[in-house]
């Protein structure tokens, strides 16, 4: 039988077990963030399939900026909310009552 070419997944796989002492090196709080960052190479892994990338690190790169990007999107939605929240609420105060009898 023929041999079968290691998919994308395997390929992300194999980075992930290579990073494995960075990731033990790390503090312990910043060993979740390296995790999510894998995780964001993960969701994209069909894409980076497609590719064919001949260094599968690129493709990973890129979805976890994709993923960084979308974060910051709905960051700065959210400070626009919040923002213009904090406007209508400066636009409705009511000056206090005069202390005038």
């Amino acid at each position: 039988m023929g041999r079968t070419n290691p998919t994308y997944r395997d390929a992300l796989r194999a980075i992930e077990e290579r990073w494995a002492d960075f990731r033990r090196a790390l503090r312990r709080r910043d060993q979740p963030r390296f995790d999510r960052l894998f995780e964001y190479a993960r969701e994209h892994a069909d894409a980076s399939g497609l590719l064919n990338h001949q260094n599968p690190l690129l493709p990973a790169l890129f979805s976890i900026d994709l993923e960084q990007e979308a974060r910051l999107d709905d960051h700065e939605k959210r400070l626009e909310e919040l923002e213009a929240a904090v406007a209508a609420g400066d636009d409705q105060e009511v000056a206090p009552p005069d202390s005038n009898p």
